[in-house]
């Protein structure tokens, strides 16, 4: 029997369910102890989409059964969103199923970085966002190192020590007319073991031509420090804000 149009409702959004607490696990972490990948989605601004008048970013973080597990808004200002665009500093607020922030992801305005080649001569030139949790302790840090040709990072500790070697593809573009993934791929310490990555999902032709969502998909070990979770969750939005923010414009409004 066919069901009426008006007899479908919207589901529910589901949440992953709470985890109870975990020695020495930063609180709100713990769902993660439990993922092996997280699904994160930008949420759509009609306001941005129709009229381009860049407004703050929002996202929702999955797991790989579609439950929301963290919600992330941006704090910045706007007149740095209308004058410098991606290149914007930026705070990300990440909150729990309950609201509370359990993480927070900062990114400083420099005025000279985000050039792969600029990235090699000196700090002020190279992009970084910090990864704080609980907020106001630093966990983990993704750093823009230099590159002749491919998009590279260091995921790093607290300590600045690097953890793993992110590296990005010869062309990262992608669009409504290129239907590929694109893969940034965590190295280990040998640099050549694959550890996780961080995959721009190709969305479907309507969505990537008319809309400002980017979908992407992180994967790391399920054993993994939940530090190094979160902070290859800020690698994610770094990515994100390098290479696809002003793209998206650029493929909706030229």
């Amino acid at each position: 029997m066919a069901v009426s149009p008006t007899a479908v409702t919207k589901q529910p959004m589901q949440w992953m369910e709470v985890p109870g607490a975990i020695p020495g696990c930063p609180p709100g972490l713990e769902y993660l102890t439990q993922l092996d990948q997280l699904l994160v989605q930008q949420q759509v601004e009609l306001l941005e989409a129709f009229t381009g008048i860049e407004t703050k970013n929002k996202y929702a973080v999955k797991n790989s059964m579609g439950q929301q597990v963290y919600f992330a808004y941006e704090e910045s200002d706007f007149c740095s969103r209308i004058c410098c665009g991606a290149h914007r500093g930026f705070q990300f607020h990440v909150t729990d199923n309950n609201g509370q922030e359990v993480m927070r992801l900062n990114r400083e305005f420099k005025c000279c970085a985000g050039g792969q080649w600029c990235a090699s001569c000196c700090d002020c030139c190279a992009y970084e966002i910090l990864v704080e949790a609980p907020v106001g302790q630093v966990v983990g840090i993704v750093s823009q190192k230099g590159s002749f040709w491919k998009p590279h990072y260091h995921i790093m500790n607290e300590r600045r020590e690097m953890v793993f070697d992110m590296w990005g593809p010869c062309c990262a573009w992608s669009g409504a007319c290129c239907t590929c993934d694109v893969d940034f791929v965590a190295y280990g310490s040998d640099g050549h073991t694959e550890v996780g990555k961080v995959s721009r999902q190709y969305a479907g032709f309507a969505k990537e031509m008319f809309t400002d969502a980017t979908n992407f998909s992180v994967t790391f070990p399920q054993d993994l420090d939940v530090k190094l979770k979160a902070t290859m969750l800020g690698a994610c939005l770094l990515v994100d804000f390098m290479y696809y923010e002003d793209q998206d414009k650029e493929n909706n409004h030229g």
